[in-house]
């Protein structure tokens, strides 16, 4: 017999448990792609995990309603994101779209697939190693349009972006690649990012030596 639907008054709560788990499978997977990425970078596999760089998850539902004159807007604008790495859960509908060689390039959504965005602090840390994705969203006539993103950086206990300063990794440092970025804190990084807003231009700009 199939389980019946949650009751009104059953909803928070199953929504709550939900979410719980699908923020354990996210940060799951976060560990492995950071274990990846660290050996990549010819790390030790937990560097980056032991950096932090998979703490402080934070999910954001983002909802665009259905846009009768597409054409006329846009969903997001062009941006990149101001974390470590995004992992992102988009519905059937799509509308994301990549900069990939000064071209946009769609990214039509697969059922049970995440797409995983490397953020700009992570570009940071790994002194251009990693480059951060400018990506958009599309208005859509088809619609509403519903995804889930969860976003990695660091936050005091206090909720605060935390006051750690993040710098490249000395092991990715030489005379002939030397650093890229100055040492900075994610929190005068964000107050950075926010006060400049989503201009298509990069935060990580302000921050190059």
């Amino acid at each position: 017999m199939a389980p019946h639907p949650p009751k009104p008054d059953e909803l928070p709560s199953a929504f709550r448990d939900i979410m719980i788990e699908y923020s354990e499978r996210v940060m799951a997977s976060a560990c492995t792609l950071l274990e990846l990425l660290s050996e990549a970078l010819g790390l030790n596999p937990l560097h980056l995990k032991e950096m932090g760089c998979a703490e402080g998850l934070l999910l954001m539902g983002h909802y665009y309603p259905e846009c009768p004159e597409p054409e006329l807007t846009m969903g997001l604008s062009k941006h990149s994101d101001g974390d470590f790495m995004t992992i992102l859960l988009q519905d059937q509908i799509g509308g994301l779209q990549v900069l990939h060689q000064n071209h946009w390039v769609d990214i039509p959504p697969v059922p049970g697939a995440l797409v995983v965005n490397i953020g700009d602090l992570m570009q940071l840390v790994t002194n251009d190693k990693f480059i951060s994705v400018e990506h958009r969203v599309l208005a859509n006539r088809q619609g509403p349009r519903i995804s889930v993103a969860g976003f990695f950086r660091r936050h005091e206990k206090t909720g605060e972006p935390t006051s750690k300063v993040y710098g490249p990794i000395k092991q990715l440092v030489s005379e002939e690649s030397p650093p890229v970025y100055r040492e900075t804190s994610l929190k005068d990084y964000l107050a950075h990012y926010y006060e400049k807003g989503i201009d298509g231009t990069s935060s990580l700009l302000h921050f190059r030596l």
